[in-house]
């Protein structure tokens, strides 16, 4: 059961593509759930780090840090940059109104 999870989330794959070596998919499914929920999961974990630790089979000293899940925001990317203001040059336009091209033609 635990490698037929273990098998799924490795590869990716669909639940009911689960191969029939690790039994019904919907049992596996469930059970990940359910131990999901309650906390299972991180109970065994905890469990095997614990025990790697005081085998010494954990390098504590080795940390390494992944860049990538350091994301900016979508809208971070590409923005252009404002070219530098010259002094006494105009930076808004002289009317705040909107332009409304088609009473200008109409009027024309």
């Amino acid at each position: 059961m635990i490698n037929g999870i273990l098998f799924r989330i490795r590869t990716g794959i669909p639940w009911r593509d689960l191969p029939t070596r690790f039994g019904k998919w919907q049992t596996c499914y469930d059970r990940h759930r359910r131990w999901s929920a309650d906390g299972t999961w991180e109970q065994i974990f905890r469990t095997v780090q614990a025990d790697a630790g005081t085998d010494g089979r954990i390098d504590w000293s080795m940390v390494s840090v992944d860049s990538t899940v350091c994301r900016a925001h979508q809208h971070a990317a590409g923005a252009r940059k404002q070219a530098p203001q010259k002094p006494g040059k105009r930076t808004r336009p002289l009317s705040t109104a909107p332009t409304r091209h088609w009473a200008v033609r109409a009027a024309a």
